[in-house]
């Protein structure tokens, strides 16, 4: 399966989301409004897919400095705490679920963000 279908899957079961466009990438939001994850392929410079997702309060810097060649500071929305993840190097897609599940919780409300407890 591509990692786009990959990521598709694992954003649109969370509730409340949807798909749609943004800055001519595949991007996913919360009640069609707030951004939780975009899905790159290769359309800033990058060497593959990846996605970028807020991640919570310190989050972001420490994966960097444990994986550099997995996460990075993602153009743009990077000074703001989001997180770079490159898709080309061996995904693990249960931890990158818990990745997009914890960007979602950054960003969706309370009551939205409680449904996955």
């Amino acid at each position: 399966m591509d990692p786009l279908t990959r990521i598709r899957e694992i954003c649109l079961a969370l509730p409340e989301s949807s798909e749609r466009l943004s800055h001519g990438v595949p991007t996913f939001f919360v009640r069609t409004k707030t951004t939780f994850t975009m899905f790159t392929g290769g359309h800033y410079d990058e060497p593959g897919p990846t996605i970028w997702c807020p991640a919570p309060p310190g989050v972001q810097a420490d994966l960097i400095d444990a994986e550099p060649e997995r996460f990075y500071r993602p153009p743009y929305v990077g000074h703001r705490g989001w997180l770079g993840i490159r898709l080309d190097v061996d995904p693990d897609w249960v931890e990158l679920a818990a990745i997009v599940r914890d960007a979602y919780r950054v960003v969706a409300p309370k009551k939205l963000a409680a449904l996955l407890d």
